[in-house]
């Protein structure tokens, strides 16, 4: 085919479809928004820690990781049921990073404690990176190397790495708990000695505490 035919075939395709509103592919836009999903113990508190961060839109409390499905948080806290209580994160790339969402998380949690966190002991309370794919699954990792050669203390980082599975929303009660029910919130993360334990972690790197 010659260049004026094809000139003339594709003229003729578009005036073709265009009545019908149908125009030529176009690229696909980049993702406005992406998704992370971290468990560091009491997902009421790390829902108000991500809350924090510019580039946040939203924080969602639930489960993850566990073998029964649409569980309740009465199964989940028998510790029967393998699911952690986490918080799935749905921020905006151009204002923040993955990357920096994890390095926030590490300041937020105890990720020397196998057992749980702080006060809360046993599976559901467990930390971990749940990565969406794998340009998260090697940030999280590079990021824990890293760790290893930089943290502030002795004790080895034993969070988990794992790749996300159904992610669970907890019940309407737990959502936002932090801001239904301040006072209760309040004691409950000053008398679990959360922040306190993060302050002797972290020291001047810990992430910023509740109402700072």
């Amino acid at each position: 085919m010659s260049h004026r035919n094809r000139i003339f075939t594709t003229l003729f395709v578009a005036c073709l479809f265009a009545p019908f509103g149908i125009a030529a592919a176009q690229p696909a836009s980049p993702a406005t928004t992406a998704k992370a999903t971290f468990a560091g113990g009491c997902f009421w508190c790390v829902e108000s820690d991500f809350d924090k961060v510019d580039g946040v839109i939203s924080t969602t409390s639930g489960y993850i990781g566990g073998k029964t499905a649409n569980p309740t948080y009465e199964q989940v806290s028998s510790k029967a049921t393998g699911h952690f209580e986490a918080v799935e994160i749905v921020f905006d790339p151009k204002k923040v990073s993955y990357e920096k969402l994890v390095e926030y998380f590490w300041r937020t949690i105890d990720p020397t404690d196998k057992n749980g966190q702080f006060c809360d002991k046993g599976a559901p309370y467990k930390t971990a990176i749940f990565t969406h794919d794998a340009a998260q699954l090697k940030a999280a990792q590079n990021s824990r190397d890293a760790l290893e050669k930089t943290k502030p203390f002795k004790a080895p980082v034993v969070t988990e790495i794992i790749a996300a599975t159904t992610f669970y929303p907890a019940e309407t009660y737990h959502q936002d708990y932090y801001t239904k029910n301040p006072v209760r919130y309040k004691y409950y993360r000053t008398s679990c000695g959360r922040d306190a334990r993060v302050k002797e972690l972290w020291g001047a790197q810990a992430g910023p505490l509740p109402g700072k």
